[in-house]
C-alpha cells in the first residue's frame, strides 16, 4: 500500500529546513548523534577487561519477537510546548505521557516513527449515549479536509466513581470523562486504540531507530532525524512512536551466552544486549526503508556497516528472524512503508554479509494459526 502524498523524509541532497525551523537548538559538543553509540573505542573498555563477557564460538541464530509495544504521540512534545498544569486532568495526563517517553531513553528499546492521516476531535458536534447503556458515540473529524466520522466509546464504570454516567468534555486532541469521584482524560489516538470505529488505516513507517540516549533528545523532541520527519508532515498527519521491547531466543549448541554465570554482571549483560538490539534495529532498517536508508548521511551508513561487522564476528552469527506481531486488536498496528506492504504480521529473516543486511519477508500465517 502506497500513500498519495511523495514520501516524507528527507534525504541528504534535498534543501533542508533550518535548524530553528525544525525547533531545535545546536546540539551540545558532548551529545553527538546516537548513531556514535553503535561503536566504542577499544580503550574504553581498559578498566572493564574482568567484567567483558565470555562468548561463544559455536554459530549463533536469532529468534525475535516483540514482548512489549507502546505508541506515544509525537506532536505534543515536538517544538516548544508550554509545560503542562498538573492540576488540570489533560495536563497531568500529558505530563504521564511524557514521563513514559523519557523513560524509554534509559532502555535499548526499538522505536518506528509513524504517520497517520490527522484526525480531531470535533467539539463542536454534540456526544450522544445509546438507551439503558454506557455506549458513548464521539464525533471526530478526519484528514485535513476535515471528514465528519463517530468513534464507539462502550464505557465501563471505574471502580472510584460516584456518578453512573460520566460528564463529557472534549477539546480537539482530548477527551475527559468526570465520574465524579475520578477524571479519566484519553487523547484521540488512545480512544481510537482502544474502542471500534471503521478507520482502516495503516500505519506507515517513516524511520526506525532506537531509544537509549543519555542526552534523552527523542523525549524532548530534540533529534534533527525525527522533527525533519515532523516538520515535513505535520500539516496533513499525525506523528507517533512506536516503542517496542525485543525478546531476543538464541538459538546456539553452547546456549545462549546472557544465560551463562559468568555474564550476569551489568556490564556483561549490556554488551550482550547492546549486540543484540543493535542488529535489530539495523535489520529494521533494511527491512522498512529499503537498500537505500531514507534520509540517513553516508557517515551513518558507514558506522552502521562497521558495527554489523563487528557484531557478526563476535557472536558468529548467521542471521536473525524478526516477527512483529503484536497480540492485541490494536487497528495502529498494521504497519506499511516505502519497502514493506501494509500487514500486521511483518515476518522476514535477515542474514549479514561484511556489515550488509539483507531481508527476505516469510509467507505470512493463515488467520488463527498458532505461532511457530
Amino acid at each position: 500500500m502506497t500513500s498519495d502524498l511523495p514520501d516524507q523524509v528527507a534525504g541528504e541532497d534535498d534543501q533542508e529546513p533550518s535548524l530553528e525551523e525544525l525547533g531545535l537548538a545546536l546540539p551540545p559538543e558532548d551529545a553527538p548523534e546516537p548513531f556514535n553509540d553503535l561503536l566504542t573505542a577499544p580503550e574504553a573498555f581498559d578498566d572493564l577487561l574482568p567484567l567483558l563477557p565470555q562468548r561463544s564460538n559455536a554459530r549463533q541464530t536469532w529468534r525475535v519477537t516483540v514482548s512489549d509495544a507502546k505508541y506515544h504521540w509525537y506532536d505534543l512534545f515536538a517544538g516548544f510546548p508550554e509545560r503542562p498544569d498538573i492540576r488540570d486532568p489533560i495536563g497531568r495526563q500529558l505530563r504521564r505521557m511524557q514521563f513514559d517517553l523519557e523513560a524509554t531513553m534509559e532502555k535499548r528499546l526499538i522505536y518506528f516513527v509513524i504517520n497517520r492521516p490527522i484526525v480531531r476531535f470535533d467539539h463542536e458536534r454534540s456526544v450522544s449515549w445509546a438507551f439503558f447503556s454506557l455506549k458513548l458515540t464521539v464525533p471526530i473529524l478526519i484528514g485535513s479536509e476535515g471528514k465528519r466520522g463517530t468513534v464507539q466509546m462502550d464505557l465501563e464504570i471505574p471502580f472510584a466513581a460516584t456518578f453512573k454516567k460520566p460528564i463529557v468534555t472534549m477539546t480537539d486532541c482530548f477527551i475527559t470523562l468526570n465520574w465524579g469521584g475520578l477524571v479519566e482524560a484519553l487523547s484521540i489516538h488512545e480512544v481510537l486504540q482502544r474502542y471500534d470505529h471503521g478507520l482502516k488505516i495503516p500505519s506507515k513507517v517513516q524511520y526506525v531507530g532506537q531509544t537509549k540516549d543519555p542526552a534523552g533528545r527523542l523525549a524532548r523532541a530534540r533529534l534533527s532525524a525525527v522533527q525533519r520527519i515532523h516538520y515535513n508532515n505535520n500539516d496533513h498527519h499525525d506523528l507517533l512512536l512506536l516503542v517496542q521491547r525485543m525478546q531476543v531466543e538464541v538459538l546456539c549448541d553452547d546456549g545462549d551466552p546472557s544465560e551463562k554465570p559468568v555474564n550476569q554482571n551489568a556490564v556483561a549483560a549490556d554488551m550482550l544486549l547492546k549486540d543484540r538490539v543493535d542488529a535489530i534495529e539495523c535489520a529494521l532498517i533494511r527491512y522498512f526503508e529499503g537498500p537505500i536508508m531514507q534520509g540517513r548521511t553516508s557517515r551513518e551508513v558507514d558506522v552502521r556497516r562497521e558495527r554489523l561487522r563487528e557484531i557478526e564476528a563476535n557472536n558468529h552469527l548467521d542471521g536473525v528472524r524478526i516477527d512483529l506481531r503484536i497480540d492485541d486488536d490494536n487497528p495502529y498496528n498494521e504497519l506499511y512503508s516505502i519497502a514493506a506492504p501494509a500487514s500486521r504480521a511483518h515476518i522476514f529473516d535477515c542474514t549479514f554479509k561484511d556489515g550488509a543486511a539483507m531481508t527476505v519477508p516469510l509467507p505470512q500465517e493463515t488467520p488463527g494459526k498458532a505461532r511457530a
